[in-house]
């Protein structure tokens, strides 16, 4: 079975005596701040992915959502300035079904391919 490349990567270096741990293990992130991080990036991944198929610019989009194009953008980058109400207004504003805004959030798996935390909460 063939190894890969970042699996042999990450036993090169703990060989070496590095230590290669998660996003969430580095940053020493509750599951639960995990899963308000991965809800906000699939929101701005869906608000870019709305903008761009119905060929929008952000200045368009800023104009449709009463705030401006630098908001639109630290929107679409998941800003920490940005909430995840102010993200799903734009959604919807933009054309966005809320059946669609929670199938997005459907597809959000963490890095290990099993189900997020916050698949796990809204499926309890």
């Amino acid at each position: 079975m063939s190894e890969s490349k970042e699996t042999r990567k990450a036993a090169r270096l703990e060989n070496a005596g590095w230590k290669t741990v998660t996003v969430q293990e580095f940053l020493r992130l509750s599951d639960e701040d995990m899963a308000i991080i991965e809800v906000k990036v699939a929101l701005a991944n869906r608000l870019r992915a709305q903008r761009t198929r119905a060929g929008l610019s952000q200045v368009a989009v800023a104009k449709i959502v009463r705030s401006s194009q630098p908001r639109v953008a630290k929107m679409e980058a998941a800003d920490k300035t940005v909430s995840i109400d102010l993200l799903v207004k734009a959604l919807v504003k933009t054309g966005v079904s809320v059946q669609e805004i929670g199938r997005s959030l459907e597809k959000i798996t963490t890095s290990k391919g099993k189900p997020s935390r916050a698949q796990r909460l809204a499926h309890a």
